[in-house]
Formats: structure tokens, C-alpha cells, sequence
């Protein structure tokens, strides 16, 4: 089946790695990449590949959904591909610094604020954006990063609360809008993934820290999400899935 895709945070490690594996993909006739700034993309060059700008504004969101909403209508019989690819982990922005937290006298309002704004707002929002578009009744995957660590019942080594707490919240929406979608938009299925431990600039300071074998390089883990997204049957419940496929316990 010919699909299109389009990818949220492509100027990020996992993202740009999606792309770059999207436009390679002869089953993809469109491919959209969607960045806060372009200014940092370095593409291949491709006839499907369009690049977007955007941000978590209304009418940026608006333009992007305009434009897979006209790619997806080129062709009368399209899957389409949604990977929501943003994150935040540590940052030093201005007066805001973020770095995950070893102790609770280390939270910070603003920090976790800024945390679960990224991670668990962003990416709902893009989702209400995609109303448009899941009205097609087209068959539609939309997976978004989600975090082993954002599991509750996994959590036997504490710490990290914004960041556990982000993602934690993240699979509760997710969840929420899956039984809602079920209703509305049955033909769109929701993934919640964990990528593992990916090669990029939110995981190298704490690389030290993974065991052999275990760091996964950005176009790996760009090939197993998007083998692990395609093989999701579209059957109105939220996945919650590994790089290899695997269940992760709530």
C-alpha cells in the first residue's frame, strides 16, 4: 500500500533519521518533514520530499495539516504515516535549566513545567491539528515517542521525575484519546514507543550509563520504528511498544 508520511521533529536525531528512511521508502509518495526551524536541516535532496516549518502554534500546526491534507487527497488510496518525534530531556535555555532529577530536592517548577509542556502537551496538540485529516477515514498510524521510563509499573530505579512524570502523563492522554478515536476515527491507531537508547543529543550525557550493544545509531532505530509502526494493526486501542515490538507494561 502506497503511503505518505509525515514527521514532527525532523530536525531531531530520530526524526531527521525518519525522514531520511521515509524518502528511501518506494512505498512513500509523500514525505513531509516538519521542523521548528529549518536553518538546521541538511536533507537529501528528493521530488517527495516537501519541509515544513513549523511550531506548536495553531496556524503553523494549521499549514501542516493543510498540506498532508492535500497530498493525502493526490492519490485516492493512501495509508498515511504520522510520527510525532519531539522530546525533551535536559536543556539550558536562558534562565531555564533542565536536567533529570536524581533527588527531590532537586524538582524545580518551572524546569517540570517546561518538561511536561514538550512532552506530553506538544504532541496532543498535534494530534487535536490532525482532526482534518483522521476525518479522511483514511487508514492512519500516528506514533509518538513515548519513554520506557514513563511507565509506571517498570519504575524500579526512581529519579527523572518531570521526565518519567512527562511521559507517564503522555501515555494517560494517549490512552484517552484512543478510546475516544475508537468512537470517532476508527480507522487511526495510536502507538505509544520507546525507541531504546538512540545515539542522538538528548541521550549523550547519560551514555556512559548503557550497557554494550545497547546504543542504537539514529538510522536503526529510524528502521525499527517505522517496521514496528507499519506492522500495528489498526484495531482502536493504544499500543505501548518497544523497538522490537514488544508490550510495555503501564
Amino acid at each position: 500500500m502506497k503511503r505518505i508520511a509525515v514527521v514532527i521533529g525532523a530536525s531531531g536525531g530520530i526524526g531527521g533519521a525518519c525522514v531520511e528512511h521515509c524518502c528511501a521508502d518506494a512505498n512513500y509518495v509523500s514525505v513531509i518533514a516538519v521542523s521548528r526551524s529549518n536553518a538546521a536541516l541538511s536533507f537529501s535532496e528528493n521530488s517527495k520530499l516537501t519541509i515544513l516549518e513549523a511550531d506548536s502554534s495553531k496556524p503553523s500546526m494549521a499549514n501542516v495539516v493543510t498540506e498532508a491534507l492535500m497530498q493525502a487527497k493526490r492519490v485516492a488510496s493512501l495509508d498515511v504515516d504520522i510520527i510525532i518525534a519531539t522530546g525533551l530531556l535536559h536543556t539550558e535555555t536562558g534562565s531555564i535549566k533542565v536536567q533529570p532529577e536524581k533527588r527531590i530536592e532537586a524538582l524545580d517548577m518551572q524546569s517540570a513545567l517546561t518538561v511536561l509542556e514538550t512532552n506530553t502537551l506538544m504532541p496532543m496538540l498535534w494530534l487535536q491539528a490532525f482532526s482534518p485529516l483522521f476525518a479522511l477515514k483514511l487508514d492512519t498510524r500516528v506514533l509518538v515517542l513515548s519513554a520506557r521510563v514513563g511507565s509506571i509499573g517498570d519504575n524500579r530505579l526512581g529519579g527523572w521525575y518531570s521526565y518519567r512524570s512527562s511521559k507517564a502523563a503522555l501515555n494517560m492522554m494517549l490512552k484517552t484519546a484512543s478510546t475516544e478515536y475508537a468512537r470517532r476515527y476508527p480507522n487511526v491507531k495510536l502507538i505509544a514507543y520507546h525507541p531504546g537508547t538512540t545515539d542522538t543529543g538528548l541521550s549523550k550525557p547519560f551514555q556512559a550509563n548503557v550497557p554494550e550493544g545497547k546504543l542504537f545509531s539514529q538510522d536503526y532505530s529510524a528502521e525499527r520504528l517505522i517496521d514496528v509502526m507499519q506492522s500495528q494493526a489498526i484495531d482502536k486501542t493504544l499500543s505501548f511498544v518497544d523497538w522490537q515490538g514488544k508490550s510495555i507494561e503501564w
